[in-house]
């Protein structure tokens, strides 16, 4: 039989190990953004109040074209919420933004878009159920392709310009892309954390949201060898926290299933129960008050990344939007070897 002693060194050990692992693993920064091997049920609570993608394919699905055709590439952004504010977001520079194609063989014109399945809201802050404990989350984002592209909607109050042409084969490679990174990337997440607003900050987690997706589109289609280039300055929406290095909390299971951890559990749901939806303007109002004093005053934000809590120890400006340039990444250079 072990003696006592020696169990418990053997447990402190492996402990200790567990919790270098741990350590290594969790001090990458920023934090990988987590992808999957499928998309998941939508759960029947999860209803959108405006349906997703409701004229186009919600998969993302792109149909093949002529590798001979030649396709433009189009850089669109609006107001965000346009069609309910009109121009309002876009004053304070809240933009949306996507990408759009015109074939010359045959003429058609098309939309491409990554959005929230379940509006802004849903994605940003959960719902507290009375018959679930951990807050419950409707945070899915996708890709959404659809034939023809609203002139007056984009360029009215944003943008609508050509900034390249691709071949047919190039557009049929990106749609394979873009197949496999709407099945893998599936949430939305709307913070970009950092250190401080310096350039030389450290990037705590990364958003995933709709310039994102832009993003990577024309970096895919740059090591294609499009040739991007834009007349006017490539801005686009970031929305910031600020914070010391974030600590991590655990899962679901491990907060909300645990005994031990019912303190930290009850200051989750009490933070986000600042953010609920549908409140009346008395309780919105007292809730601006007391978020304030959470974020500002006592410096604590609790942010769900990867289907994982992290605590914020947040610093002055606390949070901020803004509306900076992102250049159009330059073609990559493929290098041939001398025969």
């Amino acid at each position: 039989m072990i003696p006592t002693v020696v169990v418990l060194y053997l447990n402190v050990v492996i402990l200790l190990h567990v919790a270098a692992c741990f350590d290594d693993n969790k001090s990458k920064w920023p934090v990988p953004y987590r992808r999957f091997d499928h998309r998941p049920d939508v759960d029947p609570f999860c209803e959108a109040i405006y349906p997703f993608c409701p004229t186009g394919d919600r998969d993302g699905r792109v149909p093949d074209v002529r590798n001979s055709d030649v396709i433009s590439v189009y850089r669109l952004q609006t107001p965000v919420w346009e069609f309910k504010y009109g121009s309002l977001l876009g004053k304070m520079h809240i933009m949306h933004d996507a990408i759009g194609f015109s074939s010359s063989e045959m003429g058609v014109n098309y939309t491409m878009e990554w959005y929230e399945l379940f509006q802004l809201g849903n994605c940003t802050f959960p719902h507290l159920r009375p018959d679930v404990y951990a807050p419950f989350w409707c945070n899915q984002g996708a890709a959404c392709f659809f034939e023809g592209i609203d002139d007056m909607h984009w360029s009215q109050n944003g943008t609508l310009e050509k900034i390249g042409e691709i071949t047919g084969g190039q557009f049929n490679e990106m749609a394979r892309w873009v197949q496999n990174d709407n099945e893998t990337g599936i949430y939305y997440e709307t913070w970009t954390v950092r250190s401080d607003p310096s350039p030389n900050a450290t990037v705590w987690f990364e958003s995933y949201d709709c310039s994102q997706f832009v993003h990577r589109t024309y970096r895919k289609l740059s090591q294609l060898g499009a040739k991007l280039s834009s007349q006017t300055q490539t801005n686009y929406t970031k929305i910031y926290l600020y914070s010391g290095e974030p600590t991590y909390l655990g899962n679901d299971s491990a907060i909300f299933g645990q005994p031990a951890l019912k303190n930290l559990a009850t200051d989750i749901r009490k933070f986000y129960n600042l953010f609920r939806p549908h409140q009346s303007f008395f309780d919105l109002a007292f809730s601006l008050l007391e978020a304030y004093k959470t974020v500002v005053l006592d410096k604590d934000f609790y942010l769900y990344y990867n289907f994982e809590y992290w605590h914020l120890p947040m610093k002055p400006p606390y949070i901020q939007i803004t509306y900076e340039e992102v250049p159009l990444p330059s073609p990559v250079k493929t290098h041939h070897k001398i025969k």
